[in-house]
């Protein structure tokens, strides 16, 4: 869940949910205790108007008697026009409390208790319209990755027709690239940057139509451009669409699947990514041998069609997501808290799980309200150390996404090969088998991203797409996709999802887009002057190094963030780099000595206080 800690906050009413006095002293000894234990010097100076904020808003629950809760419940209920749930709401407010304490509650029968313990025991059995959502929306991106893989194959053709020649002129290498790269200059500079403002006021739905329409229709004008600058112009513009969709999809995600599986639908946006991809390049094989038609001016009918079938995922996402329910913390910043319980409801198996849900939403919203500092939330990103080393960690994979070289091979393997001697056909047929691979491997990362972690996966494949990619530069084919796909791909948006406080997420994430999409750019706009430099071989090389410098930018600056509350990850972030340095530093020798060696050595004093009790 994510809304920065802006203007909507004026929509949150007083509350019937406010924490007690109790419960407030409780909160403030448990982060006492979490300062201790964690030895952050930090908390001495920060602890009241930082740390605390953050805190509050793990479970602003915690403290109050289930007598109170089952009161606060009931009069929710009635304040909010929900007076014929009162009883849900009243068993709601108290597993709201603590989720996997609900055997102990006497409010609730037998039949409560087996849907908890399904919700535990079974946690894909989710209902129809929370899968129909995730796939709806994350096609979104499948216009993004549409859009890289025919741009791949119109590069075969357009570029000749407009008098671009990048083997005779060297300056004609940099317009190529600076053509191909404009919708992601666009998103860094703009698209990203109106998210929040977009998402105010047309919510998560609204936002996602209106995009995929600029989407749709900056596709179809590319289709029909006379002259180089004019592409430039409407692939400029198609980045304004691109943009807020990227910050948009994984925050509806986050806000609307169950905690259990959050990261592995959150990170849906990289699967259609990819799936997108394949089919752009399977698009553009079955439009490559069209020819113009006789007795009218067009030219260049199958690089056309090629730009314009990127719309056709637009139009599907148009069509479906109003059949989407909103998200209900967007329907409560505007009171219309009936219409976020219905929402829950089609989202949840049973009244009695959207009550518990929306009842902690609105808990979290208005402890959000209530710990607006008047900063601007940007200003917070960078001056609140924990806000800053997020920023950092999700800054680093963000960049890495590009850097590590990827979408080279998305943008100009068919040029690349046909550099190298292929023809064209053999050219894209190669490109296609690198879509449905990278497709594919993504399968791995939505039963890993939650279990083996978002750092352990990184650190797995950074390696390996080093060596991959030196493959490639020898051979113009390897298999770069298969490490990709279940670390790099899916790891960043998820990532950066989670790492930010409630209160800055949506800036956060906006951030983080537009870091990607900036460094997106900057591999489109250079390569094609690389390329000419640096040889394929070269080329291939240079991402090659990045990628090992990219394992080590990960193992210094992103610690790991799976399967943890958001008041564990502010002990994560508040502890400083060099702390998280030296500790991992001396893990290598640790675990060198213990596993390679096979030395009897003594357990590590853990770096959590959490760790100390088993919890990894």
């Amino acid at each position: 869940m994510s809304r920065a800690a802006d203007s909507h906050h004026q929509h949150v009413e007083p509350s019937v949910a406010r924490m007690t006095e109790d419960a407030l002293k409780q909160k403030a000894t448990g982060t006492q205790e979490k300062r201790e234990l964690v030895g952050d010097d930090e908390y001495l100076h920060k602890a009241s108007s930082i740390v605390n904020k953050n805190a509050l808003l793990e479970n602003p629950l915690h403290g109050i008697s289930l007598d109170r809760l089952e009161a606060m419940g009931r009069a929710f209920a009635r304040e909010k026009g929900l007076q014929d749930y009162e009883e849900e709401f009243a068993k709601g407010a108290q597993v709201a409390q603590d989720p996997l304490a609900f055997e102990s509650l006497t409010m609730l029968g037998e039949e409560d208790r087996n849907v908890l313990r399904r919700e535990v025991t079974h946690k894909w059995h989710q209902p129809w319209q929370l899968y129909f959502l995730t796939i709806c929306c994350s096609m979104s991106a499948a216009i993004q990755g549409m859009d890289e893989s025919v741009t791949n194959g119109a590069n075969l053709f357009w570029p000749q027709q407009f008098g671009i020649d990048t083997a005779a002129r060297d300056n004609d290498q940099w317009i190529l690239g600076f053509i191909n790269g404009a919708p992601y200059l666009a998103c860094a500079l703009l698209g990203c940057w109106i998210s929040a403002p977009l998402n105010r006021l047309l919510g998560r739905r609204g936002t996602i139509f209106v995009t995929a329409l600029v989407s749709a229709l900056t596709c179809i004008w590319m289709a029909c451009v006379n002259s180089k600058w004019h592409l430039f112009a409407a692939r400029f513009v198609l980045g304004l669409g691109i943009g807020p969709k990227s910050a948009t999809v994984p925050v509806y995600a986050a806000e609307t699947a169950p905690p259990i599986i959050r990261g592995a639908l959150v990170m849906q946006w990289q699967v259609w990514t990819a799936f997108g991809i394949m089919v752009g390049t399977a698009t553009s094989l079955m439009f490559f041998r069209v020819g113009d038609p006789s007795g009218v001016a067009i030219t260049g009918l199958n690089w056309r069609l090629m730009l314009g079938s990127a719309a056709l995922p637009a139009f599907f996402v148009m069509a479906q997501v109003y059949f989407c329910p909103e998200s209900p913390r967007w329907l409560i910043s505007r009171n219309r808290h009936r219409e976020a319980f219905e929402s829950l409801c089609r989202l949840r198996h049973t009244k009695l799980q959207a009550a518990r849900d929306l009842f902690m939403i609105n808990a979290l919203l208005e402890e959000e309200a209530s710990l607006v500092t008047g900063k601007s939330a940007i200003v917070e990103l960078f001056s609140v150390p924990r806000n800053r080393r997020a920023t950092v960690a999700s800054g680093t994979v963000m960049f890495m996404q590009q850097f590590c070289g990827i979408n080279v091979i998305a943008y100009y393997s068919a040029t690349i090969f046909r550099e190298a001697g292929f023809d064209d056909i053999t050219a894209l047929g190669a490109t296609l088998g690198f879509g449905a691979l990278n497709f594919v491997m993504a399968a791995p990362a939505v039963w890993t991203i939650d279990t083996f972690g978002r750092r352990n996966l990184l650190l797995t494949t950074f390696p390996m797409m080093s060596a991959f990619l030196l493959l490639a530069g020898l051979g113009f084919y390897a298999p770069e996709g298969m490490a990709y796909s279940p670390g790099e791909g899916p790891v960043p948006f998820t990532y950066s999802a989670e790492a930010f406080p409630l209160y800055v997420r949506d800036v956060g994430m906006s951030y983080a887009t537009a870091v990607t999409w900036l460094f997106n750019f900057v591999v489109a706009f250079t390569f094609p002057r690389l390329l000419s430099a640096f040889t394929p071989t070269g080329a291939f090389g240079w991402y090659a190094a990045w990628n090992a410098a990219g394992t080590v930018l990960i193992f210094f600056l992103v610690p790991e963030t799976k399967g943890l509350s958001l008041e564990e990850l502010d002990a994560v972030f508040s502890i400083p780099t060099a702390r998280h340095t030296a500790y991992n530093v001396a893990g290598l020798s640790y675990n060198f000595r213990k596993y390679i060696l096979r030395q009897r050595l003594p357990p590590r004093e853990p770096l959590y206080a959490w760790e100390a009790n088993g919890k990894a």
